[in-house]
């Protein structure tokens, strides 16, 4: 079994009330081989939300208190990505799952890149705040633009 950004897996819970379904995803967890987890809900976060960036870094500059998640509105939510990535990662160890596929550009998923900070649509090279702490704890991390790779499927 592999976890699954939820909102990969068509669930409505991104920031904006939305989803970014990837179909072969979806057809995973209905077949029992996969489990979706949202570490930005499971954080206690609204959906839907005021969007969020990591000012200062990356997720693994957060973890290091070098960095802080920062709403477009100014209000800090550094804890929620926080927390929110310890309970998705217990989830995950709960169901033995190694490798994560993960929603790119996210201030919580984003494996290769994320937004820089400046609510402007630019973006950086770096994990979010959850993938950073799911990397540090071993966990396989899988972009959603790999996700091929890993289960040998199409788009």
């Amino acid at each position: 079994m592999i976890g699954i950004s939820a909102c990969l897996g068509g669930i409505c819970c991104r920031y904006d009330g939305q989803a970014k379904e990837i179909p072969a995803l979806k057809k995973l967890v209905e077949n029992g081989q996969a489990m979706l987890v949202c570490p930005e809900v499971l954080g206690g976060l609204p959906i839907p939300r005021d969007p969020a960036e990591i000012i200062g870094g990356d997720g693994f500059d957060v973890w290091n208190d070098q960095a802080k998640v920062i709403t477009n509105t100014g209000e800090d939510m550094t804890d929620m990505f926080k927390q929110g990535a310890v309970t998705a990662y217990q989830k995950l160890v709960e169901y033995n799952i190694t490798t994560i596929i993960l929603k790119e550009n996210s201030p919580s998923c984003g494996s290769n890149g994320i937004y820089d900070g400046t609510f402007s649509g630019n973006r950086r090279k770096g994990p979010g705040v959850a993938t950073a702490y799911f990397i540090s704890k071993g966990l396989n991390v899988v972009s959603q633009s790999d996700w091929q790779t890993l289960i040998g499927c199409e788009k």
